[in-house]
């Protein structure tokens, strides 16, 4: 076993060994300034984009104070909380710690909505170290008295400006002020609104504050295209890029629940496989669509912003914005989706000419402009033309005469002579004078009378 240079940060050993057999070489920019600092029992503000690796920089120092205890939590006492936006990045953190803290008798577990109360409570019950929620579900368990936060020393607010655009900011304070108020707290986030700066005031104390990148700058490594084309095209212009097979692994970015169905549903009619996530979809729907994804079943991952700040997954090689998201931060956060951990990615976004000012303002934040790149539509497939109708030609010899079917009334037997085959029958206005009156009569008295099995037809 190869040491790395985490072992300069003063982590456990059994913390080391388990980066070391993950593969973690060297510590990214912000694990290396903040660490340091957490393992003090400093507060910390980090501004960072998704992919800079801000989970390990909680998460090891934490597993590392928690590893000093010798005793089990208490039931429904947790040791350390974390607060994340979407049940996505909260499972995804509760897999970092499983990962990390694989060599370490420490225990942890995910709360989120979407899924019955009943698990949850029983596990909260047999107590654990590191808890890990949604704020929702969260104050939900602490109503009914599933948990409590008396024995708190670790909060971590994580991807704070993502709980702010999802309207969790009122929940969060409510849930700090019942913890202890001697405690370590974390918040993350990718740009510092207003609101996130209060908040930050509010919570920490004394805070070290790492920025590993400006606010608005994207990663270095992702080339940013832009194609100017017509809402009504995006559809047949998406299908066309997906025909090269470079773009392996790819996530769509649209708007709304309603547009991801409907851009999933055309690229299945083009042949591509591609799955839709968004919040109408049930929690089982999700994991499954992003297991599929991640195990490469699933080449195309069609999303809301949902799921733009909770989605992990490596080898991303392209993030497309169907449509251009209304606020500037979310293209940030969704093309963050890919060139994670060092690798490169293609983020391409498909501007409409409605969607011109939405485009000026994420180039003001990212202080450059996006790369035009020339855009060839497909032409949609042309139907073929009937061939105009030759004229008709009466073929020589007898041909066989078509049968023909009749709706003619039931009568009763005619006494004499019978007719001679082709002329109308009684009643078709081809007889005597007076013979259709008696006709017209017997059918309007069979169409009055009710029909039954045995009836004539």
């Amino acid at each position: 076993m190869s040491l790395s240079d985490f072992d300069g940060l003063g982590l456990a050993e059994p913390l080391i060994r388990a980066l070391s057999a993950d593969g973690y070489e060297r510590p990214t920019p912000i694990q290396r300034r903040a660490i340091p600092s957490l393992l003090e029992g400093r507060d910390l503000l980090g501004i960072a984009q998704t992919g800079t690796g801000k989970t390990a920089a909680f998460a090891l120092p934490i597993l590392h104070h928690l590893s000093a205890f010798g005793t089990k939590p208490e039931s429904r006492r947790p040791r350390a909380l974390i607060l994340a936006p979407t049940r996505e990045l909260a499972g995804q953190i509760g897999d970092s710690f499983s990962t990390y803290g694989r060599n370490m008798r420490l225990s942890h577990y995910v709360v989120y909505g979407g899924v019955g109360h009943g698990p949850q409570i029983q596990a909260l019950a047999k107590g654990v170290d590191v808890l890990i929620a949604t704020p929702g579900r969260l104050i939900d368990l602490a109503g009914q008295h599933a948990v409590r936060f008396d024995d708190v020393m670790h909060l971590v607010l994580d991807e704070a400006d993502r709980m702010l655009d999802m309207g969790f900011i009122r929940d969060i304070r409510k849930i700090v002020a019942l913890l202890p108020k001697e405690r370590q707290t974390i918040l993350t986030s990718a740009t510092m609104a207003p609101e996130i700066s209060r908040l930050a005031h509010d919570i920490l104390k004394d805070p070290v504050r790492v920025e590993v990148a400006p606010q608005g700058q994207t990663v270095d490594t992702i080339e940013q295209r832009v194609h100017f084309v017509d809402a009504g095209a995006k559809r047949a212009l998406l299908a066309s890029l997906l025909r090269d097979s470079k773009l392996s692994r790819v996530i769509v970015f649209t708007r709304t629940k309603h547009g991801a169905n409907r851009v999933t549903e055309s690229l299945a009619k083009a042949g591509i496989v591609a799955e839709a996530i968004h919040g109408n979809k049930s929690q089982n729907a999700r994991e499954r669509t992003l297991a599929g994804f991640k195990g490469g079943q699933v080449r195309v991952l069609v999303a809301t912003d949902i799921a733009a700040r909770g989605l992990d997954i490596d080898d991303v090689s392209h993030v497309v914005n169907f449509d251009v998201p209304n606020e500037p931060e979310s293209y940030v956060h969704r093309i963050g989706r890919t060139a994670r951990a060092g690798a490169t990615g293609t983020a391409v976004t498909f501007c409409a000419p409605d969607e011109r000012g939405q485009l000026k303002d994420i180039e003001r934040l990212i202080r450059r402009p996006l790369k035009a790149v020339e855009t060839i539509v497909p032409s949609a497939p042309r139907m073929p033309v009937a061939a105009p109708h030759a004229p008709h030609v009466k073929p020589k010899g007898e041909q066989p005469r078509p049968a023909r079917v009749e709706a003619r009334p039931a009568t009763k037997k005619a006494h004499g002579k019978p007719k001679p085959h082709g002329k109308a029958p009684a009643g078709s206005g081809g007889g005597k004078s007076g013979g259709g009156g008696g006709g017209a009569r017997s059918s309007r008295r069979r169409r009055n009378r009710p029909q039954y099995a045995h009836s004539p037809v």
